[in-house]
């Protein structure tokens, strides 16, 4: 007897599954959501007799890939940056449409000069976000603030926001607790602050008068802005790596109330800022981030937790060993310790600890050891998160370790000749993201953006592109091009490998019975394109959950 539920089958030019079992299919069917069977249509013929089904051309002449998946991204805490006043170096997505670039520091300054001109009440407040002293030059502090104003409160939030940039009167608004010390809260010799603030520890502090700001023009709204640049991007799901940093109470209902929406295109895993939940629980911070299953559903999940521990790579705070930087000195320290990560370690999450120069993932690699010497785990997953700036040494005990990495290897296409000059050099800079190196050691590894933290676009095909060629931002330089990998290799890093470091490789990632039936429709197959025209091939759209979402 015929089953009567629904079964839609897709047919495609070509599918491709990463089932390296199964690679390649020509028609997909799929029942409440999930993935029926895969194969030829005779292949499937057993199934689809025993149900009533419907077959879907729509994508007959279009690539299938399982649903991309940006497994590093900002969306709650950048959405709202996304609606303050723009200062970046390039033109980027506002909330309000396409905000114009402030190329050099110039700029930035008579723009906020501009700004505080324009606004008719004296005690209103100037919040930037956006500014990228490698690319723009310069440099912000107190001292420059007060030049454009010593009555209006400017707050200015680095492109990421490490930093972050306060005059007199905002310093005033962010009452920093008198007598407080702190690497992250910088100062004049004589003790005064210097308005510039650093890391989770400073920044936080800095823009905790401005909070509610940021969470109005983000919120649930800002979580949509931000899920449509995704779904254009062909990507089906995003993980925020620092969930709970800013207004937990808001975020967890925000993110509850977006996925719960059947229009939103996006799944979203969520990954807590471990010290945020120290802070606020203590020693009970583990058990409290545990019950935060409770709220998941089929579009929302919650997986491991975050450390950091150095800066940014782009605002040049990554911590890098011998010789240091170009012009001396050294990145910032995070907030990474064993200390505070042996709790989670011990209560069984998955750890993702932030490093981004390779002094630092010398540091994150000996916090690993000394977990497993003190509580072994197999499957552990601890992933290292960003991995730009390393040797192939720290890939090869990365592996010993049973460590994961992901990796933001767009900088090696965007930043990797800027940063020649600035800060790092060429030997780190042009050889920052070595996945050749991990793919040598049989390290498993994700590729990601941090959108829109860093000056670059969240387009997994962009990553794909630039692991593929290592062409630096002049569009000809080849950059350590024995650190480049192939195509389903870097295709495996945005779909079923970026899964795996989510820990949601039995729901996504491949095509495979059983699992989401999410796709990316393209009109091109990567596969078969020569590699430098990846980055440009059109997204028709996605599928998730087995509906069609056209861009």
């Amino acid at each position: 007897m015929k089953n009567q539920q629904k079964v839609t089958v897709f047919t495609a030019k070509k599918i491709h599954t990463m089932d390296q079992g199964n690679p390649e299919a020509e028609a997909i069917a799929v029942l409440d959501g999930k993935i029926l069977s895969i194969g030829t249509l005779e292949f499937m013929k057993p199934w689809l007799d025993r149900y009533d089904v419907t077959y879907d051309d729509t994508l007959k002449d279009k690539i299938i890939l399982p649903g991309l998946i940006e497994p590093h991204s900002h969306c709650w805490m950048s959405a709202g940056f996304l609606g303050l006043d723009y200062i970046g170096p390039l033109p980027w997505p506002g909330l309000n449409g396409i905000n114009p670039p402030h190329p050099h520091y110039e700029d930035v300054i008579e723009y906020l000069k501009e700004i505080h001109a324009k606004k008719e009440d004296p005690n209103e407040a100037i919040i930037a976000w956006g500014f990228d002293p490698a690319n723009q030059g310069g440099s912000l502090d107190r001292k420059v603030l007060d030049a454009i104003s010593t009555t209006r409160p400017i707050f200015v939030i680095g492109f990421v926001p490490h930093f972050a940039y306060l005059n007199s009167p905002a310093i005033e608004m962010a009452n920093i607790p008198e007598g407080l010390q702190s690497p992250h809260i910088l100062r004049e010799e004589n003790g005064d602050l210097k308005g510039v603030f650093l890391e989770s520890d400073g920044a936080k502090l800095a823009i905790a008068p401005i909070i509610d700001v940021i969470s109005e023009l983000g919120g649930e709204k800002g979580l949509k802005f931000m899920s449509g640049i995704g779904h254009r991007a062909g990507i089906t799901t995003i993980a925020d790596l620092m969930f709970g940093v800013l207004n937990y109470d808001e975020e967890l209902k925000d993110h509850v109330n977006a996925t719960n929406d059947p229009d939103f295109p996006i799944r979203m895993s969520l990954t807590p800022h471990a010290m945020s939940m120290t802070l606020a629980h203590g020693d009970k911070a583990p058990e409290f981030v545990k019950g935060l299953k409770q709220y998941e559903t089929d579009k929302l999940f919650f997986t491991g937790v975050k450390f950091l521990s150095d800066g940014s790579f782009p605002l040049m705070g990554s911590q890098v060993n011998f010789p240091g930087y170009l012009d001396g000195g050294n990145g910032v320290d995070g907030d990474a310790s064993f200390k505070e990560m042996l709790p989670y370690w011990k209560a069984g999450f998955q750890i993702h600890c932030h490093a981004n120069g390779d002094l630092a993932l010398d540091n994150s690699l000996d916090m690993l050891a000394k977990l497993q010497e003190v509580h072994p785990r197999f499957d552990h997953r601890f992933t290292i998160e960003h991995y730009a700036i390393s040797n192939p040494m720290q890939a090869r005990r990365l592996k010993a370790l049973g460590g994961l990495a992901s990796v933001n290897n767009y900088f090696s296409h965007f930043r990797s000749l800027l940063h020649s000059e600035h800060a790092y050099g060429p030997d780190r800079a042009q050889r920052e993201a070595r996945l050749g190196s991990l793919e040598r050691e049989g390290v498993i590894f994700a590729l990601h953006s941090d959108y829109p933290q860093v000056v670059v676009p969240m387009h997994p095909l962009t990553a794909v592109y630039a692991a593929v060629t290592r062409i630096a931002e002049d569009g000809k330089t080849v950059v350590a091009e024995h650190e480049r990998i192939g195509v389903e290799r870097a295709l495996r890093a945005v779909t079923i490998d970026a899964a795996y470091i989510l820990g949601l490789e039995d729901k996504i990632g491949s095509l495979e019975q059983g699992k989401m039936a999410d796709f990316t429709v393209l009109d091109q197959d990567p596969m078969e394109v020569e590699p430098e025209e990846i980055k440009d091939i059109p997204i028709w759209g996605t599928v998730l959950g087995g509906k069609i979402n056209k861009c």
